[in-house]
C-alpha cells in the first residue's frame, strides 16, 4: 500500500462514515474510507427509523425522496405505556418518522459516495496512528496481512462502539451497561402485527417488532429475570416467550434467519476531537435504542462536520472552525443519552414510585401541548439549536425549516451541493470566488430579515435590517471568498488547548 497524501481518512463505513465520505467527495476533497469488514451491505443492522431532522439533512443531498419511496411513514411514536407522540404536527416537510432498515440507508449513501469518487479500502484495519502539525499518518493492515500507511490532513473515526480510532488517540469512553442480555431475532410471522411498529413493556418484559419489508420482522426483547452473558446460546423459544409476556402473543414467529444477544450501553467520549482526529456516531456516543435516535444522531454528526472539514481543507475557512464541532455536537449527544435512557427507565419501571412517576408524566404530556411538542422536537432532532456568540441575532444557531423561496424553490433544494444559502429581501451578488459555495435567494414572503444558512441547515448569521455592506462582511467572514487562504493556520489540540505545530504527537497503537 502506498502512502496517500492530502486527503481525509474515514475509518468505518456505517451510515455516519458513508454520509461524511459522500459529502467530502462531492466537495472535491480526496477521501479514503478504511473498513475492516469485507465489501457488502449487511442486513443484520439494528436501526430501523429515520427521524424528521435526518430526513431534512438527506433532502439537502437529494436523497430523501428515494428513501421515502422505499420506507413506510409513521405519524405516531409510542414511547411507553399509553403515551403516544403525534408527529403529524411537526414543523417539517417530514412530519413523520420513516420506517426502513439501516441497510437501505447504507445502500443509498454508499452509492452516492462511490459516484462522487470516494475510495474504499475493505478488509483493511487501522493498527495505529501518529499525528503532527501538518497531518496524520495512519497505519493499516490489509486483507492479506500486508501493512502500510496512509497520510491524511484529518482522520475521522466512525468505527462504532469499539472504535479503534478512539482507542488509538487514548480517549476514554465512560459510561455503563444499562440493559444486559437483550435478545434480537429476524423472523417470519404467521400473523401480522396491528401496527407498523409494535412496542410495549409489561412487568419484567419488553418487546419491539419492526418490518424489514422482505417478509421478515426484527424482534428485540428483554426480560429482567434473564440476565445471562451475550455468549449464552439463544433459542427461538426464548424470544417467543419474552414477546408473549410483553405483547400478549408471539404472532406465530418461525424461520429465524438470525438470532443473537447484546447489551445496551450508555457511553460518551469526553471530547469528539484530539488534534487532527475526530470521532462521530457510535465511536463518540452510544445509548439505548429507545426512540430510535442512534443512527439519526450519527448522521447529524456527519452533516455538522463534513462541510467544516471541506471548507478548511479547501482554504475557505480557518481551522478554528473545526472546534465548533465539539461545541455543537457534544451537548446533543449528551441530551440524547439522557432522553433515550429516561424512556427506557420509565418503560421498565417496576417500583411503586417509578410507576407513579411514569403515570404522572404520561398525564402531564397528554394534557400539556407545549410539553408534548417539546418531546417530539427532541426525539426527532428538529428541536436542537447550536450555541451562538454573545450579542448574535436571536436566530443564530437555530435550525431553519424548509422555507419557500421566491421563484417556486425551497431552501433544502438550494442547500444541495454543500452550499451556504443567503436569503435576503434585497438584491445581492455572491461575489468573486463564491459562486460554487453560495446561493443567493429571496423570501417567497415579504419577510425583511436577512439570513445566512449554513450547509447543514442552521443559521450562521442573521440581521433584521442589513445593508449590502453589512451582508457582504458577514458572507466574507463565514463563506470566505476568492483568495481566502487559511491553510497555514495552526491547529489547536482540542484536549490540551495547545498547538501541535512544534511537536509530534505519538499515539499508542491499537492493541490486538
Amino acid at each position: 500500500m502506498n502512502a496517500t497524501t492530502g486527503n481525509i481518512v474515514i475509518v468505518g463505513s456505517g451510515p455516519t462514515g458513508l454520509l461524511l465520505a459522500g459529502d467530502l467527495a462531492a466537495a472535491g476533497v480526496p477521501v479514503t474510507v478504511v473498513e475492516k469488514r469485507p465489501h457488502g451491505i449487511s442486513n443484520l443492522s439494528r436501526a430501523f427509523v429515520l427521524h424528521a431532522r435526518t430526513l431534512e439533512q438527506l433532502d439537502a443531498r437529494g436523497l430523501a425522496d428515494a428513501l421515502e419511496s422505499v420506507g413506510r411513514p409513521l405519524d405516531r411514536l409510542g414511547l411507553f405505556g399509553r403515551l403516544t407522540v403525534d408527529l403529524a404536527a411537526l414543523p417539517s416537510r417530514f412530519n413523520h418518522l420513516l420506517v426502513l432498515p439501516q441497510y437501505e440507508v447504507e445502500k443509498v449513501l454508499e452509492k452516492r459516495a462511490l459516484d462522487a469518487g470516494a475510495e474504499f479500502r475493505h478488509e483493511t484495519e487501522l493498527t495505529g496512528l501518529t499525528q503532527d502539525a501538518d497531518g496524520v499518518t495512519v497505519e493499516v493492515r490489509g486483507p492479506e496481512g500486508e501493512t502500510g500507511t496512509l497520510r491524511a490532513a484529518y482522520v475521522v473515526g466512525t468505527d462504532g462502539m469499539r472504535s479503534a480510532v478512539r482507542e488509538a488517540i487514548g480517549l476514554p469512553f465512560p459510561g455503563r451497561s444499562v440493559i444486559r442480555s437483550v435478545v434480537l431475532a429476524d423472523v417470519r410471522l404467521a400473523e401480522q402485527p396491528p401496527a407498523l411498529l409494535t412496542v410495549n413493556a409489561v412487568g419484567d418484559a419488553f418487546a419491539f417488532l419492526a418490518p424489514f419489508g422482505d417478509g421478515y420482522h426484527r424482534v428485540i426483547g428483554w426480560h429482567r429475570g434473564r440476565d445471562v452473558p451475550d455468549s449464552e446460546p439463544l433459542e427461538l423459544a426464548e424470544v417467543k416467550e419474552i414477546t408473549r409476556l410483553a405483547l400478549g402473543r408471539d404472532f406465530g414467529m418461525h424461520d429465524a434467519r438470525w438470532m443473537s444477544r447484546f447489551h445496551s450501553d450508555e457511553r460518551q467520549a469526553p471530547a469528539y476531537r484530539a488534534g487532527r482526529v475526530f470521532l462521530a456516531g457510535d465511536a463518540a456516543h452510544v445509548h439505548t435504542p429507545a426512540g430510535g435516535q442512534g443512527m439519526n444522531t450519527g448522521l447529524q454528526d456527519a452533516a455538522n462536520l463534513s462541510w467544516k472539514l471541506a471548507a478548511v481543507v479547501a482554504g475557505h475557512a480557518d481551522p478554528g472552525l473545526l472546534d465548533s464541532y465539539q461545541a455543537e455536537r457534544h451537548p446533543v449527544g449528551r441530551a440524547v443519552l439522557r432522553s433515550s435512557g429516561g424512556i427506557v427507565r420509565l418503560a421498565m419501571a417496576k417500583r411503586p414510585w417509578t410507576l407513579a412517576a411514569r403515570a404522572a408524566l404520561t398525564r402531564f404530556l397528554g394534557a400539556v401541548g407545549p410539553a408534548r411538542r417539546a418531546v417530539a422536537a427532541q426525539v426527532t432532532g428538529i428541536g436542537y439549536r447550536y450555541p451562538a456568540p454573545r450579542g448574535a441575532h436571536r436566530l443564530t444557531g437555530a435550525r431553519v425549516p424548509d422555507v419557500a423561496l421566491a421563484g417556486g424553490g425551497r431552501l433544502y433544494e438550494a442547500l444541495r451541493g454543500g452550499r451556504f444559502v443567503l436569503i435576503t429581501p434585497q438584491p445581492y451578488e455572491a461575489g468573486p470566488g463564491r459562486a460554487d459555495r453560495l446561493v443567493v435567494a429571496r423570501w417567497a414572503s415579504d419577510r425583511r430579515t436577512s439570513v445566512l444558512v449554513r450547509p447543514d441547515g442552521y443559521v450562521a448569521w442573521a440581521a433584521d435590517a442589513a445593508d449590502p455592506a453589512r451582508i457582504g462582511a458577514a458572507v466574507a467572514a463565514r463563506v470566505g471568498g476568492q483568495g481566502a487562504s487559511f491553510g497555514s493556520a495552526r491547529v489547536r489540540d482540542a484536549r490540551h488547548g495547545t498547538s501541535p505545530r512544534c511537536r509530534t504527537t505519538r499515539v499508542r497503537p491499537v492493541r490486538g
